[in-house]
């Protein structure tokens, strides 16, 4: 079984998702645990409820950030994870911590990378006038928001979007977006190369895109 390690800092919809899907059958993977950096984030009720591991840390009890992302990720390696997944867990990692887990670390994220990284992303796509917003999944580096891309779902942006109205929208696609590339990733069919993600053995020289029937495709 591929054994997945969530990181979340809020509600924890993603992870949500990723149980629905396993317990369909439609995800072959084994979610061990879910960590956040914050006690009452509602993740945790969700694993908890679920019958899934549920830890947090609180970075005030660390010297400095290296200090936390070490206890933390120490934590995780305890469940033996193939892959961890942040789902909404909202601080940067230290580069050393992260760089152990080259490959096996994946980030969801509310834009079309390399636009809008960071947090606010939807009002940031709206601002600048942009017709077509996404969302992307990637691969975790020390830069934020900035290893290599794995896949995107593009979703055109209506007249009279709000912030609001457009992340509720995409959120439903980001769920889907994840489930997929998490599938391929456990099938052994994408992993990171020294040049960037390869998908099948072949190097991609853009992301897969999810398509309608929630599939990825690199065409």
């Amino acid at each position: 079984m591929f054994d997945v390690v969530v990181l979340a800092s809020g509600r924890g919809s993603n992870f949500a998702a990723l149980r629905t899907a396993q317990m369909r059958g439609d995800l072959p993977i084994c979610l061990r645990a879910v960590l956040s950096d914050k006690a009452k984030a509602p993740a945790l009720d969700l694993a908890r409820n679920a019958g899934v591991a549920a830890l947090s840390l609180s970075p005030r009890d660390y010297a400095d950030r290296a200090s936390f992302d070490r206890a933390l990720f120490a934590r995780a390696a305890e469940f033996s994870p193939d892959l961890i997944v942040f789902a909404g867990y909202m601080r940067v990692i230290d580069a050393a911590v992260i760089e152990q887990w080259r490959g096996k670390a994946i980030n969801i994220h509310p834009s079309l990378l390399p636009k809008y990284p960071g947090l606010h992303t939807h009002a940031r796509a709206l601002k600048a006038g942009d017709r077509v917003h996404g969302a992307s999944v990637h691969f975790v580096t020390a830069e934020l928001d900035g290893g290599p891309v794995i896949a995107q779902v593009e979703l055109p942006i209506q007249t009279g979007d709000t912030a609001d109205t457009l992340a509720a929208r995409l959120l439903i696609r980001e769920h889907q977006l994840l489930i997929a590339a998490i599938d391929l990733i456990a099938q052994g069919r994408i992993a990171l190369g020294i040049d960037g993600v390869a998908f099948d053995g072949c190097m991609c020289r853009v992301p897969l895109k999810l398509t309608d029937n929630g599939t990825l495709s690199a065409s």
